[in-house]
């Protein structure tokens, strides 16, 4: 560690400081800043070159000015852990923020960390119970995946994601999910909110809160997921826990990342974000799975929100390349009065097919899933065509397959804040409904499904 202390900052612009190269500094250091009135300041060299350095600001450069002295530590960002951070709210640059003491640590995790080895990973198996029909038949959650929620302001993405934190289990097992939560220039009144519902539920017990609100200084957001998700490596492959990260908002992340870009003066990319996006969000999306030989898991539900809900927007659009599926709240369905407005035909799990069946769902999720969302599809569609030429142009498997899109929105997507269905609930529920269907029309389903489990033609 260095004991000096340079006085040559020559700019200041945004979070950004800008001074004189004056010893040999490493990508990721940490800074301490001495202001004129003697306050103090954190910052994390962001760029050195043969003669300048750019030290970002975690605080803000509010005070900052050429007289302000800058102290190289030696050291890059690292997280206290320990198992002490489970029941702990922290702010989004790791300090308590929940009144109580300071994390008595066991180690210290750089928080930069990397992705998986692709050697060492193992191959996510393991279906987990939300107790949400739409996401447990349709788009099957896989312990070890990266699923996000691509939603959009006004819509219930916040009340899914706690539904999920709580219900969240694997099948069969009474093993509880360590949650994980990281929220990233949200604001006090959404923090109030997640904060009363975990305390209400009593899962506050078992979570582990990083809190960088709207007013907290936009650079903060880049550390405050590295943070999270040092913690949940630590819980998961040093002490064996499940752990499921949720994380709200990427796209505040994306905007300060764009912010820092522009204070950069860097060549924009798409919509002015910078081109080094789909890496950095690589960088915290492949950190999700399953090691070789460690007990834990690490399974990451990320949310975003589409700007203009459009799904094509820069941020949902590299998330999909990155992850492994999508969850897709629509705001029609939300308008409709349902919750959980997902819908199911832009959703996709892509680890869903090798992970149900007979040995960890029932030997008819595949075939009832395809189904359902057949008939559903087909339903939605002829809802434009009744608009032009009335429901009694219609035949026979027409009238059950529009009778049905609205059943299925009704009966099956439609559940409580608190409901938690069983997988084999939700499935038996898929076999009800499908009773308004004529067996014949059931094209996607085998016969033997339909002999054991369709509730008139049991044998």
């Amino acid at each position: 560690m260095s004991g000096k202390e340079y006085r040559t900052i020559t700019d200041v612009k945004g979070p950004l400081v800008f001074l004189e190269k004056t010893e040999p500094v490493a990508f990721g250091e940490i800074v301490q800043l001495r202001l004129t009135d003697g306050t103090m300041k954190n910052g994390q060299v962001l760029d050195t070159s043969d003669d300048m350095v750019v030290v970002q600001v975690f605080e803000g450069t509010a005070g900052v000015d050429l007289g302000s002295s800058v102290k190289f530590m030696g050291d890059v960002f690292k997280l206290p852990v320990s198992k002490d951070l489970i029941g702990r709210i922290l702010d989004g640059a790791g300090r308590p923020r929940d009144g109580g003491p300071a994390i008595v640590a066991e180690g210290e995790a750089d928080i930069i960390g990397a992705a998986i080895n692709p050697y060492s990973r193992q191959s996510p198996h393991d279906f987990i119970q939300t107790g949400i029909s739409a996401i447990d038949c349709c788009t099957t959650l896989v312990r070890g995946q990266k699923l996000p929620i691509f939603s959009a302001s006004g819509l219930p993405h916040n009340d899914i994601a706690l539904q999920i934190a709580r219900q969240a289990k694997l099948k069969g097992s009474d093993e509880e999910f360590i949650v994980v939560f990281c929220a990233m220039g949200i604001t006090a009144e959404e923090y109030n909110f997640f904060r009363s519902d975990l305390e209400r539920t009593g899962a506050l017990e078992n979570a582990v809160l990083f809190v960088n609100l709207a007013d907290d200084p936009a650079v903060e957001r880049l550390i405050t997921p590295r943070l999270a998700l040092t913690a949940a490596e630590y819980l998961a492959f040093e002490q064996d826990y499940h752990v499921l990260v949720v994380y709200t908002d990427v796209t505040n992340y994306c905007d300060a990342l764009r912010q820092i870009g522009a204070a950069r003066e860097e060549v924009p990319g798409r919509r002015g974000y910078p081109g080094y996006m789909y890496t950095d969000l690589a960088m915290l999306y492949e950190r999700a799975g399953l090691v070789k030989g460690k007990k834990g898991s690490i399974t990451q539900f990320p949310i975003l929100t589409m700007p203009g809900d459009d799904i094509t927007h820069p941020i949902p659009d590299l998330s999909g390349y990155i992850t492994e599926g999508q969850i897709v709240i629509s705001r029609e369905l939300h308008g409709s009065g349902i919750y959980p407005p997902i819908n199911v035909l832009p959703s996709l799990s892509r680890l869903m097919g090798g992970c149900i069946g007979e040995k960890t769902t029932r030997e008819d999720h595949k075939s009832v899933s395809d189904q359902m969302y057949a008939a559903y599809a087909q339903g939605r569609e002829l809802r434009g065509l009744v608009a032009i030429v009335g429901e009694d142009a219609l035949n026979e498997r027409d009238k059950q397959l529009l009778d049905f899109s609205g059943l299925f929105e009704d009966k099956f997507l439609r559940q409580s804040r608190d409901e938690n269905r069983s997988i084999d609930e939700t499935l038996d529920l898929c076999w009800d409904l499908m009773q308004n269907i004529s067996t014949k029309y059931l094209v996607r389903l085998d016969q033997k499904w339909i002999d054991k489990y369709h509730p008139t033609e049991k044998k």
